[in-house]
């Protein structure tokens, strides 16, 4: 498929796409929307797994989905910012997939890396409208981009939704995309130390969250967001 994509999900770790949008995910994949991947790093700095094996499980989980690409910036975990060279690599990205949205992390969460992966992108979204910035893919220029919208998820921490999307119908999905990453996840056969999301606890709890969400908007699971800006719409009858 063309590298152009309706929707870019832009995330810190593998996984984060996963926990916060995988319903939304396949259900524009369902309306026929391009969608894809770009994880800001493997996420080696976890407490379990590596980065290799969470590679590995990135693209499992892709497959899964179905989207059309994934892969990883490569930049460091715990330690990346919003400094002139990540931010150029986010531009590349975006000026090369063209996503009118954009999806991005938490705007503030218990992981550090959530909420500075969240201003990176945000920031890049605008820079990269800027055609005095000058980022070359492939040995080509590339063109001013700038998407329409960017969205943000909510993962670990409680934040109030401006948006909720109904993601009832593609639950199971999102679950099998999640089973994906064993390694991060409860494991009673695993050995290695325990995390925030690999106690038995978590998947329910995040069931619960979808439920709270799904419940805002009368549906059963909704996954929720937060906005930059008002979104525009043209008819107020497509509302739910």
């Amino acid at each position: 498929m063309s590298e152009q994509v309706d929707i870019l999900c832009i995330t810190a770790h593998p996984d984060d796409a996963e926990i916060g949008m995988g319903g939304t995910i396949l259900r524009h994949l369902d309306q026929g929307r391009t969608v894809g991947i770009v994880d800001l790093t493997v996420g080696e700095l976890g407490t379990r797994g590596s980065g290799e094996i969470r590679q590995q499980e990135a693209e499992a989980a892709a497959t899964s989905l179905g989207v059309g690409f994934r892969y990883q910036l490569g930049l460091r975990d715990g330690f990346f910012r919003a400094d002139e060279e990540s931010l150029l690599q986010v531009v590349v990205a975006l000026r090369r997939h063209r996503p009118r949205v954009v999806f991005t992390n938490a705007v503030h969460d218990r992981h550090p890396d959530h909420g500075r992966g969240s201003a990176l992108v945000s920031e890049a979204c605008f820079l990269s409208g800027l055609r005095r910035i000058a980022t070359v893919h492939a040995g080509s220029a590339q063109e001013a981009w700038r998407p329409t919208s960017v969205f943000h998820i909510i993962q670990d921490r409680w934040i109030e939704p401006d948006l909720v999307v109904d993601v009832t119908a593609y639950w199971k999905g999102k679950m099998e995309a999640l089973a994906c990453f064993k390694s991060q996840f409860h494991d009673p056969d695993s050995t290695e130390p325990e995390s925030p999301i690999s106690v038995p606890e978590f998947l329910p709890t995040l069931e619960g969250r979808a439920l709270d969400m799904g419940r805002l908007i009368g549906v059963t699971y909704g996954e929720g967001f937060t906005v930059e800006r008002p979104p525009g719409i043209a008819d107020v009858m497509e509302l739910g």
